[in-house]
């Protein structure tokens, strides 16, 4: 019998590169640490100012490099942020980040910060893109929050894809492409 037709999510259309050694369709999966730090070794995966201490059993934990207050014109780039409550904040990251083609990655606040009432915009990052993350934050609670510059905010968790992509996010839009900083305006093209 047919593994493809026999599989539950298997089809005639399947693409046998996508199937196991045993011949199932092969889903994404997250990266554990001891494959993280393999790519990172091989130079398949990069993280420019990693550390071993913001490694994860299933991912990486992003540090704050600075922090921008609008509201109130300041950027801090060491010491302590203090946040007001019900105020808005940017984030740029330590690591500068270099995911290859045929890895994507999930972003996600860590719940120690979230537990204090603090809401941040996050997503996906693309396969392909280099460079620092920005993040929007806001303080949804009654209460000021301090945040030290340094400390880990959120966790990358790292996408395997079925294959490489046709065209990498630098191809696609590459928007913020190499940004490093507090970035919140798209980049000029070179």
């Amino acid at each position: 019998m047919d593994v493809l037709r026999a599989h539950p999510i298997g089809s005639a259309r399947t693409n046998r590169a996508f199937l196991n050694h045993d011949g199932y369709p092969v889903s994404m999966c997250l990266l554990p640490d001891h494959e993280i730090e393999k790519r990172i070794r091989e130079g398949s995966l990069g993280i420019r100012g990693f550390s071993h201490e913001s490694l994860t059993p299933n991912g990486y934990d992003l540090r704050i490099a600075e922090l921008s207050l609008p509201a109130e014109g300041k950027v801090l780039k060491e010491g302590v942020a203090k946040i007001p409550p019900k105020a808005m904040f940017y984030i740029s990251t330590v690591e500068y980040v270099e995911l290859p083609d045929d890895i994507a990655a999930q972003l996600w606040t860590r719940t120690s910060w979230i537990r204090k009432g603090l809401l941040v915009g996050l997503g996906k990052i693309d396969a392909g893109f280099h460079g620092t993350l920005t993040f929007t934050g806001f303080n949804a609670s009654d209460n000021e929050v301090e945040i030290p510059i340094g400390s880990r905010f959120v966790q990358m968790c790292f996408e395997t894809m079925h294959s490489k992509v046709e065209r990498t996010y630098e191809k696609r839009s590459g928007n913020y492409q190499g940004q490093k900083g507090i970035t919140l305006a798209p980049l000029e093209k070179k």
